[in-house]
C-alpha cells in the first residue's frame, strides 16, 4: 500500500473473515477497502499476538495439511505475510471496522487481530459482531447477508474499548496455548468484555475428545448422520448442519476432515469409498458426488 490511503474510500479499512462476506461488503456501498483475513486461529501451532517468521512458516505448513494439499505452503505463507503487512500499516487509516460473527472461527480471529492491534498501538477500531438478523433462521453469520443487508447494520458498529483490547489479549493467549483450564474459566464468564467469547470457547471445549467415545462434537454429529443412513457428503453435511446449534463455526472442508478422521482411527468407525481413500479437503481435488461413506 506504500503508505498511501485512498481518500475516495474515506481512509477506512474493513476487515472480515470470509470471502463471501468480503465480496458482499465490496458490493454494499459501505466506504473503505476490504481485507478478508485467512487463517484458522482456534487450531494449530502459533504464538499469541504478532507472529514471527517461524510461526508464519509453521502455520503455512499446518494450513497446507488442513486443506489436504489443496493449498500449497508457499502460497499460504505469502498470503499470511501480506495480510500481516497490511495490518502493520493500519495506522495510516483513520478508521478500521471489524466485521465478525459470534462463532468460534470468527471469535478466535477477532481476539487475535485485536491483540495484534494492541501491540501495534492501533486503536481507531470499531466492531460489528452481528449475532442475529431479522428473518434469517438459523442465523450463522454475516456470510448469509446480502449487500443491502450488510449496509443496514453499518450504524450498529461500536468503538473497541480498552477493556476489550485487554480481554482479547488474554483470550488470544489461551487459543495460542490451547489452554483447556483457562477456557473452562472463560466459558463461565457472565461479564465478558467481548460477550460472544464464552459461547465460542464452550464450543472449542466441546470439540475436544470425549473421555468415553474419544470424539469431539462435530465428529459425533457426523457419525450420527452416517449411522442414520446418510451416505453422500451432501447428505451428511445437510444432516449435521441441521443437528448443530448455531452459529456454525465450520464449513465443508472442516467436516470432510472430521469424517476422514473417523475412517483413520485405529479401529475405523466409517468406510470411505470413492476416487480416493479420503474426502478431498479442498474444492477441485476430487468429485464429491463419487464418494460414499458407510458405518462400520
Amino acid at each position: 500500500m506504500d503508505g498511501v490511503v485512498d481518500e475516495s474510500n474515506n481512509g477506512t479499512l474493513n476487515i472480515t473473515s470470509g470471502d463471501i462476506a468480503g465480496d458482499n461488503l465490496v458490493k454494499s456501498g459501505i466506504p473503505g477497502e476490504v481485507l478478508v483475513w485467512h487463517d484458522i486461529l482456534y487450531d494449530g501451532p502459533r504464538k499469541p499476538g504478532w507472529p514471527d517468521e517461524k510461526t508464519l512458516e509453521d502455520r503455512a505448513l499446518f494450513l497446507e495439511q488442513t486443506t489436504g494439499g489443496g493449498l500449497k505452503k508457499d502460497f499460504i505463507l505469502e498470503t499470511l505475510r501480506t495480510q500481516y503487512r497490511t495490518l502493520a500499516d493500519a495506522n495510516q487509516y483513520r478508521q478500521i471496522i471489524l466485521w465478525f460473527d459470534a462463532c468460534l472461527f470468527d471469535q478466535s480471529m477477532l481476539v487475535h487481530l485485536l491483540a495484534c492491534m494492541a501491540l501495534g498501538n492501533i486503536k481507531q477500531v470499531e466492531l460489528l459482531c452481528v449475532d442475529a438478523f431479522p428473518g434469517i433462521a438459523p442465523y450463522n453469520g454475516i456470510g448469509q447477508l446480502q449487500p443491502f443487508e450488510l449496509a443496514s447494520v453499518y450504524d450498529q458498529r461500536r468503538w473497541v474499548t480498552d477493556a476489550q483490547f485487554r480481554f482479547a489479549e488474554i483470550v488470544d493467549l489461551s487459543f495460542a496455548r490451547q489452554d483447556v483450564e483457562r477456557f473452562s474459566e472463560l466459558a463461565s464468564r457472565v461479564d465478558a468484555p467481548l460477550p460472544w467469547i464464552p459461547a465460542a470457547v464452550t464450543r472449542w471445549l466441546q470439540e475436544q475428545p470425549d473421555e468415553v467415545t474419544g470424539l469431539g462434537r462435530l465428529e459425533s454429529l457426523a457419525l450420527a448422520a452416517i449411522r442414520s443412513g446418510c451416505e453422500t457428503p451432501g447428505e451428511i453435511f445437510k444432516a449435521v448442519a441441521s443437528a448443530d446449534t448455531p452459529p456454525q463455526y465450520w464449513g465443508d472442508i472442516t467436516l470432510w476432515a472430521k469424517i476422514n478422521s473417523l475412517s483413520n482411527r485405529n479401529i475405523p468407525l466409517v468406510r470411505i469409498e470413492g476416487p480416493g481413500p479420503r474426502l478431498p479437503q479442498w474444492p477441485g481435488l476430487a468429485d464429491l458426488k463419487k464418494f460414499r461413506i458407510t458405518r462400520l
